[in-house]
């Protein structure tokens, strides 16, 4: 599976978020404007989220009110039901899984 330009650019984002937080998961998303934002996997006590969650709420904070594109770098052959909710609920019309290194997997509809 090829990537254009600007979903490749998201898997290097979401690839550099998962390796600075050494987690499970990184992802990226792209908003409508073009803007990007990155994290990765929060597990705290008191807090967990997916790391799309937390990419999409760094959107959502900096006023994006939906996205072009997600991509979560993990491994995951299949998003779980929260990252899917959440690029649902974006309006995200492309999903990218790629494993650890970046490779992409696959493309799923939210």
């Amino acid at each position: 599976m090829t990537l254009d330009a600007e979903d490749t650019k998201l898997v290097v984002l979401a690839r550099g978020a998962r390796g600075r937080a050494a987690a499970a998961e990184g992802a990226a998303v792209r908003d409508e404007d073009g803007r990007t934002y990155a994290a990765a996997t929060v597990t705290l006590p008191s807090l967990q989220l997916t790391a799309l969650q937390a990419a999409a709420a760094a959107a959502l904070a900096s006023g994006a009110r939906r996205v072009e594109a997600a991509v979560i770098v993990g491994g995951a052959q299949s998003a779980d039901p929260a990252s899917r909710a959440v690029a649902a609920d974006l309006s995200a019309p492309v999903l990218i899984l790629a494993d650890a290194q970046g490779t992409p997997l696959s493309r799923v509809a939210p």
